[in-house]
């Protein structure tokens, strides 16, 4: 597949499992990442109980960034009231309040099946990606191997069970 060229959107879990498997450099070198501020200080809270290489460093991420985006409280209210919006967490919320804004060729890179569900039921199927597969098509293979729910696979099976009705 041809590496993206427009935005990828992150959350907090893909940058912090980007880093904890030695990926991040590759990642942040080939895409033009975006954050929105909830999913920034969400890389930030827990630090104390993360091992050394799961631990994010403000001003590299920051540095690393192709956009930052403050929070849009009208629009996360507005997600929030809509069908699927309650089981999404708070950095979830925000980024797909911003996402949902734009209208360039941007992906969302998520690890949490009721972020993928929400981006799908909104007809933005084409628009989830999986931080494996953004690797994958950069051809960087992780010093550690990605969680399950990071793999493309885990996102082609869930995409597959909404399509056929079974979630």
């Amino acid at each position: 597949m041809p590496v993206h060229r427009g935005p990828v959107l992150l959350d907090a879990n893909s940058v912090i499992e980007a880093h904890r498997v030695g990926a991040w450099g590759a990642l942040a070198g080939r895409y033009r990442l975006v954050m929105v501020q909830k999913c920034i200080d969400e890389t930030q809270t827990g630090n104390q109980r993360r091992r050394p290489e799961e631990t994010i460093d403000y001003d590299r991420l920051i540095a690393a960034l192709h956009e930052r985006h403050p929070d849009d409280l009208v629009a996360i209210m507005n997600i929030q009231l809509s069908p699927g919006g309650s089981f999404l967490d708070e950095g979830e919320t925000s980024l797909w309040a911003h996402a949902l804004t734009r209208a360039d060729d941007w992906v969302i890179c998520g690890p949490d099946a009721a972020s993928m569900r929400f981006g799908y039921d909104r007809k933005k199927q084409a628009n989830l990606v999986s931080l494996g597969g953004l690797l994958a098509d950069i051809g960087h293979r992780p010093a550690r191997p990605l969680r399950r729910n990071y793999e493309k696979a885990w996102l082609d099976a869930l995409l597959h069970k909404l399509v056929m009705g079974l979630l």
